[in-house]
């Protein structure tokens, strides 16, 4: 059985007289896709937002391969090897492809010092390492393209390989299959599990389309309210009444 690589003990986040999360005690396994999924609302960008250090915790903790890192700031976090994408597309428009990855893998690089504009002595192992993460995720052919060009599967890939530019150990998305055709749907099914059984990455994501999380995931635990209604397998959750009643609307 995979060792746990997240957890959180009684993770709790309230915004005034708002509970958006309320003991949260969640277990990721390492090399496994585990789901986060739930009705709008139910709490689980902010529980996110709390793993990754966007937000702190009123009370709780988290751990990353048993580190402590409630509070601490997500560059911090994301140095231990915990990265994470966004709901919301966070890339450069105005930037190519390759210029995005490379930014992030220049970004990740330690004891090193960048010029942007002038290329400096790693220059070379720069582009090779952002080319080498284009290949990975399926962009290898359009490196130079502006990332505002892109479809909106496209940039959900490049979203995932900005991510993977310091080699993390977990990598959470939010919601990467959110605005996206279904043509492209696939592609990022493909991704996620390639993320995993290749790779050897854990993925932990937010989904809302039952049809991916049934594809990808090892594990699903379900929010409701802020706090978690339900865990286990796909097959276990899709069976489970209570789910079917409150997030699923029967």
């Amino acid at each position: 059985m995979s060792g746990i690589i997240l957890r959180t003990e009684n993770l709790t986040k309230s915004f005034g007289g708002l509970v958006a999360v309320s003991n949260v005690n969640l277990k990721v396994a390492q090399g496994t896709v585990h789901a986060i999924i739930g009705p709008n609302g139910a709490g689980k960008t902010t529980l996110f937002n709390l793993i990754t250090g966007v937000l702190k915790p009123t009370s709780g903790k988290v751990y990353f391969e048993d580190r402590d890192i409630t509070g601490k700031p997500p560059h911090y976090i994301s140095s231990l090897g915990l990265t994470r994408s966004f709901q919301i597309y966070s890339i450069f428009p105005n930037l190519t492809v390759l210029e995005n990855i490379r930014l992030a893998v220049q970004a990740k690089w330690k004891n090193v010092r960048w010029d942007f504009i002038h290329p400096t002595s790693h220059y070379k192992d720069v582009v090779w390492e952002a080319m080498r993460i284009a290949s990975i995720t399926g962009l290898y052919g359009k490196t130079n393209i502006l990332a505002s060009s892109l479809t909106p599967g496209d940039k959900r890939k490049l979203e995932i390989a900005i991510a993977l530019a310091g080699n993390p150990k977990l990598i959470a998305l939010d919601e990467p299959t959110a605005g996206v055709s279904l043509e492209e749907v696939a592609p990022i099914v493909r991704l996620i599990k390639k993320l995993r059984d290749e790779m050897k990455k854990t993925v932990v994501v937010i989904e809302h389309k039952i049809d991916v999380v049934l594809e990808v995931a090892d594990k699903v635990s379900v929010m409701n309210q802020g706090s978690i209604l339900a865990e286990g397998s796909p097959k276990e959750i899709v069976e489970n009444r209570e789910v079917q009643k409150i997030y699923l609307g029967e």
